[in-house]
């Protein structure tokens, strides 16, 4: 039987290795992907480190990897797009479970099954995806770019614009600079907020932030941190604020300087409780919280409209290319901030 690498996470031992396995076959409605990049993304690292635990897993073992792009390679029975083998393809990051009557995929389902967490994802020389999930991308979009766009891009993307609904003059914050929180200040600059506050402890987070569009980048632990948002938005407070870092302190901070009916948006993810210790002022500029999961199925497709038509380039945000085979390496890189990432890319 062909074989093929795959990164592979055993749930019971909480084991990563890659690994020498079966090149997988497609069922009905399914075809299989000739992977050619696959991102780096910190859900990753929280699965294998144990804070992140598959609600639905499908096996005791699963390949990592939710965001990959490469190209069609067999057709399985049943198919009704008719795409090609040979089509240039970017996957959606997770798939309906398929067992709910009258499912509608763009609505929010408690039963949404994420890839690489749930089902074999995209850490493989080879992936099965169902054709429903499939996002074909053009020529001029190189396979890196448009593999993290199903999560690193469209998490914040439909942040901004479907979970807040961003207007041009809104004011932003946006809490944790890194892989989604980079791409959180370049959106929230494509629909025309202003101003944008970039928040990081990081020196080269901040820098970052202003390059992609950020009009203020700070240190939360600055003393004068308050004053310096108030003077920013002319004393009115925050519109928005975006957690992208998961991280009670950050959510504490983001609450605290919202303006009237201002929202903070949970765009990353703890097991951690929510804490707000505002008390009657939270009440009285009727304050808002909202919480965040992913994107959209069709916040890929329109990324990659944008992307083709040179609204957004993405070849900023890739900052290594590294090979499968090293897969651990690259989770020790973004773990632990080597080079201070923004997503690592790895090519089979």
């Amino acid at each position: 039987m062909d074989t093929m690498l795959a990164g592979r996470f055993h749930l019971d031992s909480k084991k990563f290795a890659v690994e020498e396995v079966p090149i997988p076959v497609p069922g009905p409605g399914e075809v299989l992907i000739e992977v050619k990049a696959a991102g780096v993304c910190l859900s990753d690292v929280h699965l294998l480190d144990g804070s992140l635990v598959p609600l639905f897993a499908t096996s005791d073992t699963v390949t990592v990897g939710h965001e990959v792009s490469g190209v069609i390679h067999t057709l399985g029975p049943g198919l009704k797009r008719g795409l090609p083998v040979g089509t240039r393809v970017t996957l959606e990051a997770g798939k309906t479970c398929g067992t709910c009557a009258g499912c509608v995929r763009h609505r929010p389902c408690t039963r949404m099954l994420t890839a690489g967490i749930d089902y074999d994802g995209g850490w493989a020389e080879y992936v099965v995806a169902r054709e429903d999930t499939l996002i074909p991308i053009p020529d001029s979009l190189p396979f890196d770019q448009a593999a993290i766009i199903p999560d690193a891009v469209s998490t914040p993307y439909a942040a901004v614009v479907a979970t807040a609904g961003v207007r041009a003059a809104q004011s932003v914050g946006v809490w944790g600079v890194g892989g989604v929180g980079a791409h959180n200040v370049r959106l929230a600059r494509l629909v025309g907020a202003a101003p944008i506050i970039a928040v990081d402890p990081l020196p080269g987070a901040r820098e970052r932030a202003l390059a992609f569009g950020a009009d203020l980048a700070l240190d939360p632990a600055a003393p004068d941190f308050a004053d310096q948002v108030r003077a920013a938005t002319g004393g009115r407070g925050l519109d928005f604020a975006f957690d992208c870092a998961g991280v009670p302190a950050v959510r504490d901070q983001a609450a605290s300087v919202l303006g009237l009916g201002g929202s903070l948006i949970l765009v990353g993810i703890t097991p951690r409780p929510l804490t707000i210790t505002e008390g009657l002022t939270f009440n009285y500029l009727q304050k808002q919280v909202r919480g965040h999961y992913g994107g959209f199925p069709e916040s890929v497709s329109e990324l990659v409209r944008l992307t083709a038509a040179g609204r957004l380039d993405l070849a900023p945000s890739i900052t290594d290319h590294i090979p499968l085979v090293e897969a651990a390496d690259a989770v020790h890189r973004l773990e632990h901030k080597i080079g201070d990432p923004i997503r690592l890319v790895l090519v089979p």
